[in-house]
């Protein structure tokens, strides 16, 4: 019998069919990516079975399914512990799963938090403070400009053209809006003006490699030259890809994307963005420890192409981890 496969995600169009917003289901997943990631799967010599998000895993649940692996990419709905969701059910019924574990869904999801560990760690990051209400922004004592962004959320939801700061007065109103519309924190960092990467990271631990380093670059035409949910949703018309040549300071920045990688422990694959301040030196912006997977749109199968990997190899690279994890746990 072939080994099988589960595959937990959350689908967009799901979502949008129960009445929800286009903003709020952008980190989920489109329908492309499932077929294209159950083909792969398949292809590898595996019998994929779609269970869906995380109440749908419940219900399986309950009735018995069980699964040899579950690959999964489901984000979760609710608050900053969302995306542990899936994985802390896994836990409970001892059933092996890609990605990272729940503590890491969670630290990576709340950025002060993932901030703090890497801080400690000596791995630099932009200074930042947490608001959790407006009266705060007096508070803030960092140099501007500054940046403003929703604490615990993805796809550039939360960042649009006011987000980059160059005063207190800005600064208070963008907060109050963002407090308003997200129900959550604000994290406020000094902002970097230089270069933006993404590089991705494959493996765990001491395997963690680095796979490569994708150059993000606005087009003039773009309303804003800040990497915006807007902006990401029109990629194709607004931003230019690259593969940046491997000179010292690339090497710099894939170095502190796979130690920030290593040191929240982030497992099997994930994209960490880097920008660069004014005098060219890496910072660590953020960690996606559930990299998007649509073979033509998602950062790191692009990464992956661009490095001569294709995307069944890549989700085989994945599976590989997660099953060699699961082999030492035993």
């Amino acid at each position: 019998m072939k080994t099988r496969i589960g595959m937990t995600y959350d689908l967009r169009s799901d979502y949008l069919a129960l009445g929800y917003k286009e903003e709020e289901v952008a980190e989920f997943d489109a329908d492309i990516t499932i077929d294209s990631l159950e083909a792969a799967i398949h292809d590898l010599g595996y019998t994929p079975v779609r269970i869906g998000n995380a109440r749908k895993l419940c219900a399986r649940l309950c009735v018995g399914d069980r699964w040899d692996m579950v690959f999964n990419i489901a984000e979760g709905m609710g608050d900053r512990n969302r995306e542990a969701q899936v994985p802390s059910l896994l836990d409970i019924f001892k059933i092996p799963y890609t990605f990272s574990d729940p503590l890491v869904c969670a630290v990576t999801l709340d950025k002060a938090v993932a901030k703090r560990i890497l801080q400690s760690a000596g791995i630099r990051t932009p200074r930042f403070q947490v608001v959790q209400t407006a009266a705060d922004c007096s508070q803030v004592d960092l140099g501007y400009p500054l940046f403003a962004k929703p604490i615990a959320e993805g796809t550039g939801k939360g960042i649009d053209k006011d987000s980059k700061v160059d005063s207190v007065e800005q600064l208070q109103a963008i907060c109050a809006a963002l407090l308003a519309r997200h129900q959550q924190p604000v994290l406020v960092e000094e902002y970097l003006p230089g270069r933006e990467f993404t590089v991705g990271v494959l493996g765990s631990g001491r395997t963690a490699r680095v796979l490569g380093t994708m150059e993000v670059a606005i087009r003039p035409n773009a309303e804003t030259s800040i990497y915006s949910y807007e902006v990401k949703e029109k990629c194709d018309e607004f931003v230019d890809y690259s593969r940046p040549a491997r000179t010292p300071e690339i090497l710099a920045v894939e170095q502190l994307a796979l130690a920030a990688y290593k040191a929240l422990e982030v497992r099997d694959a994930g994209r960490v963005d880097i920008r660069m301040d004014r005098d060219g030196a890496a910072a660590f912006m953020e960690v996606n420890p559930l990299p998007g997977l649509n073979p033509g749109h998602s950062d790191l199968p692009m990464i992956a192409t661009q490095e001569g990997m294709s995307y069944k190899e890549l989700i085989g690279s994945v599976l590989e981890s997660a099953f060699r994890r699961a082999a030492g746990a035993k």
